[in-house]
């Protein structure tokens, strides 16, 4: 993974310095709580409900042991002994007290952390697929070119005051894992007819008030233009996009009114008037920065062998969740581990320090000492021998980090809600968690399948519920909460936008909704048909009939 050089270094250093006397002064009332906002957002500190919450970023979902390590340790030293990991790949204090601050950015630092924009108008953390590198359907590691445009972009005078906040995901795959399709930019790594590797672009995609695909802009882009057609985008949407409306600032609503035709024209004007600008990426800078990212020292191991087989064949809960948490590894002889953070009864994302410490100490046996967080709000060892896998299993199950449900439907996706967030209009995660108590049994799990449930406690979409194959959002109805249930929903290669079922649901009714779906999913599912394949199939009318029977 990237290390730090000495440039990064001082930068990271000095912005704490300079964010540290920015904290004195609102403390001593020398900067108003108005002037201070867009100071303390720039590095990564919200206010919400109940107190101010500090997001660290995590670039690309990577993270070494020690730095998990750092992260459990300021949890318990300025926090609640508890964070949260969430869908931009990024880790959440939620109760920090504001002068400790800068003193946790600090211990960040120590360890090449920081939560330099993760929040404010400019570009935030840049995405990746958590399988990154080790992925079997891999065209190339897109880790590189996500460290590269991190760098072009940390602090960039130019774009650290735009618009609206700008989200860039990267993907190395055939599958999309990444959900690039609802960004602001998202990359495909591709290969041309001329077996040549570039990126295919889309622009405009993201959720929110307004949710959009993103669209294609440019087929195939030289990998040695990536940069320079980065800026010309970010320029055009930094000069036309619009300032005086706060609901018409993203970037989609600009491509949206231009139309991709008219807004594509724009980007390449812009693009041909810097042709001989500085920043063509060299294959040079390209291999450098690769070189962080070389494959650790895996050793010769049989691709089958009888020490997990018959593991699994002797115990079902261990070959279920070896059927539903691990992936194929490109590597014979290892496999990819997903820790599932959704325990029955848990909110979706957090983990303890206790479990984070243990998580980096089986890192260190098991996965290279690196660890990576994925847009589902989950973590993954990337790295790990299969002969290890019952052992790890073992003690994944004594932290709680084993439930065999990933894709399945207690892997929900859930984002802070009511219970945090002052934009939140209702509560999201005591839904999710009675979701969870309601199919906590496993083998109806495993029965229903492949189903994701998404879930937002607003408009502004945290937690993706328009591309939930189930997607609930939480609003505000009658000074109550209320919950609006959209269907058909999908961030993956088969991306769409779900459609509103019907009236909302009170607390009260919302998981007795839910079941009402699946049970609908099952009666009608053919085979070993997916909900979304099932909802595709017969359309939104037997749902809906189901659900409003008795109004």
């Amino acid at each position: 993974m990237y290390r730090y050089d000495e440039i990064d270094h001082t930068l990271v250093r000095e912005r704490v310095e300079e964010y540290r006397g920015q904290v004195a002064r609102r403390v001593d009332g020398q900067l108003s709580e108005e002037d201070f906002r867009n100071l303390r957002l720039r590095n990564g500190l919200y206010l919400q409900l109940h107190a101010y919450m500090l997001r660290i970023a995590i670039p690309y979902g990577l993270m070494t042991s020690d730095q998990l390590r750092k992260m459990a340790d300021i949890s318990r030293k300025y926090d609640k002994s508890y964070g949260h990991f969430t869908t931009r790949q990024n880790f959440q204090l939620n109760w920090p007290v504001l002068e400790d601050t800068p003193d946790i950015l600090e211990e960040l630092a120590e360890v090449e952390l920081s939560a330099i924009q993760t929040s404010g108008n400019c570009n935030r953390n840049v995405t990746s697929d958590a399988y990154s590198g080790v992925a079997r359907d891999e065209i190339e590691d897109p880790r590189p070119y996500c460290e590269i445009i991190r760098q072009f972009l940390t602090l960039h005078p130019e774009f650290s005051w735009l618009p609206r906040k700008f989200k860039i995901s990267v993907s190395g795959a055939e599958e999309d894992r990444a959900a690039i399709t609802v960004h602001d930019i998202g990359l495909k790594i591709i290969k041309n007819d001329q077996g040549e590797t570039g990126f295919r672009v889309l622009v405009g995609g993201g959720l929110g008030r307004s949710p959009f695909i993103g669209k294609e802009i440019r087929e195939f882009l030289p990998k040695d233009q990536l940069i320079r057609y980065l800026q010309a985008v970010l320029r055009v949407y930094n000069i036309e996009g619009r300032r005086d409306n706060l609901f018409k600032a993203r970037i989609k609503i600009l491509v949206h009114e231009l139309g991709i035709e008219r807004f594509r024209a724009k980007v390449e004007r812009e693009f041909e008037v810097s042709e001989n600008d500085i920043l063509i990426l060299s294959k040079a800078e390209q291999d450098r920065i690769a070189a962080f990212f070389t494959p650790p020292p895996y050793a010769d191991q049989p691709e089958e062998n009888s020490t997990f087989a018959d593991a699994a064949l002797s115990n079902p809960v261990f070959a279920a969740w070896l059927n539903s948490n691990t992936v194929p590894h490109k590597v014979p002889g290892y496999a990819i581990v997903n820790l599932s953070l959704k325990p029955n009864g848990g909110a979706p994302g957090d983990l303890t320090a206790a479990q984070m410490n243990a998580v980096a100490d089986l890192a260190d046996r098991y996965s290279f000492g690196q660890i990576r967080s994925t847009h589902r709000q989950n973590l993954v060892l990337a790295d790990v021998a299969k002969v290890d896998l019952p052992d790890l299993w073992q003690e994944l199950s004594t932290l709680k980090l084993a439930t065999p449900n990933l894709e399945k439907i207690t892997d929900i996706i859930c984002c802070p809600g009511l219970d945090y967030c002052n934009l939140a209009t209702a509560r999201s995660i005591p839904v999710a968690q009675r979701i969870n108590e309601r199919f906590a049994d496993l083998d109806r799990q495993h029965d229903i399948g492949d189903l994701r449930i998404n879930i937002s406690g607003c408009v502004n979409a945290c937690g993706h519920h328009h591309v939930g194959h189930i997607g609930i959002l939480g609003i505000e109805k009658l000074s109550k909460e209320y919950y609006q249930v959209t269907l058909g929903g999908s961030s993956s290669g088969d991306v769409d936008i779900g459609k509103i079922i019907g009236p909302a649901f009170s607390s009260a009714k919302i998981v007795d909704a839910i079941d009402n779906l699946v049970a609908t999913y099952v009666n009608n599912r053919i085979d070993n048909e997916r909900f979304l394949d099932t909802y595709r199939r017969i359309g939104q009318t037997p749902f809906r009939e189901n659900l409003y029977a008795d109004n």
